[in-house]
């Protein structure tokens, strides 16, 4: 038996959907693109959205537009997070700059503020107090924290832009790779979907010249092949859009679900001084289950071995990338000693699933083998 940090299990509604989209001879992008972006943004409470082939991509495609509203190249952001974040930074030609983390909730905090663009991560579900940090531009990262709530509104309807991932492990889920970006703005709107498509002028929807209802065809131009300028392909396909709306139509019940089981595994493990249990909270949408290990004479990564021994997928915490990723060394001297927390949780932090598919009798068989797994490492 393994019990695992994420899981994504189709169902007969997701067979009969691929098969219908299968059938329609569209998988690239198409109607169940388009509807996936409008129901999306419905559920987020924002006017857009733009989907993308990875959470990645609309980091990356964020910052690009960004680049037409400010000269800054700077952007604040969270030292502890999945690289992906770093990496779109640096990426899009921007240097990234960071700020300290709460020990508890494990998103930045205001040691540092003042910037022209900000992006704060919400990670593992925990919504980042964004009213801490004066702003011009803000990109919410929110590819782990579909439908947490900030000040009663969703993460991703605040910022000037939001960026979602649905990898597997994620509350809504397209099954593999997917992202999409969520925005107010209609211009930035317009401006994303042609980051997402090689920059060309095309604007409608839904391309229609299949079809014959391409409003330009009597010009001497397709929009198509027609690029105002450079940019990339991030476009997705119509089969990830139909999972992901199957997904969708579950997204409460799955939010639901895993808050319910963070709590029981929390009633669990209440009492041990050797871990530091995540903060349950109705605003959050938990990614996985996050524990910090106290105690520093248990080594970190022989209790996640112990545990995997047992039969229980984890993770680490993600690190403090500046301090503890190799591909960003050069920042390491810049940073020390300025990011303690961060540095802290990425050291003694881990975490194991809380996914909607887990039993009663999984979630019992997790307390058991932490506890046991504590008395065994704690004797070494």
């Amino acid at each position: 038996m393994t019990i695992r940090v994420g899981d994504y299990r189709t169902t007969p509604e997701d067979e009969q959907s691929v098969l219908e989209v299968l059938r329609s001879n569209r998988l690239s992008e198409g109607p169940k693109v388009r509807e996936f972006e409008e129901k999306w943004a419905d559920f987020c409470g924002t006017k857009y959205c733009v989907l993308t082939n990875s959470g990645t991509s609309a980091l990356i495609a964020c910052l690009e537009v960004m680049k037409e509203y400010t000269k800054i190249r700077k952007v604040l952001t969270s030292p502890l997070t999945f690289i992906a974040t770093i990496n779109a930074i640096v990426l899009s030609g921007y240097e990234p700059v960071f700020s300290d983390v709460n020990k508890q909730t494990f998103v930045i905090e205001p040691t540092l503020k003042d910037a022209d663009l900000f992006l704060p991560v919400h990670l593992y579900g925990y919504p980042v107090d964004m009213d801490k940090f004066p702003f011009r531009f803000m990109i919410e990262d929110c590819c782990e924290a579909h439908a947490s709530l900030y000040n009663g509104k969703k993460v991703g309807s605040i910022g000037t832009m939001g960026c979602f991932s649905f990898y597997v492990a994620h509350n809504v889920s397209g099954g593999c790779d997917m992202g999409c970006i969520t925005t107010n703005s209609k211009t930035m709107y317009q401006d994303l979907k042609k980051i997402k498509a090689h920059g060309r002028l095309c604007e409608c929807p839904i391309c229609g010249r299949l079809e014959g209802r391409c409003p330009h065809k009597d010009k001497d131009y397709d929009p198509r092949f027609t690029h105002i300028r450079i940019a990339y392909n991030f476009k997705t396909s119509e089969l990830q859009a139909v999972l992901a709306l199957n997904q969708l139509k579950i997204a409460d019940e799955i939010i639901k679900k895993r808050q319910e089981n963070v709590k029981y595994l929390n009633d669990g493990l209440a009492g041990i001084d050797a871990l530091q249990l995540p903060i349950w909270s109705e605003a959050v949408s938990y990614l996985a289950y996050p524990l910090i290990i106290k105690d520093e004479n248990i080594d970190r990564n022989a209790f996640c071995h112990r545990l995997e021994k047992a039969g229980i997928e984890t993770r680490p915490l993600f690190a403090c990338v500046p301090l503890q990723q190799p591909a960003y060394a050069y920042l390491k001297e810049q940073w020390m000693d300025k990011l303690p927390n961060a540095q802290w949780l990425g050291e003694r932090g881990m975490h194991v699933g809380v996914h909607q598919y887990l039993t009663k009798e999984d979630l019992d068989y997790i307390i058991y083998a932490i506890k046991e797994t504590l008395k065994d490492v704690g004797k070494n």
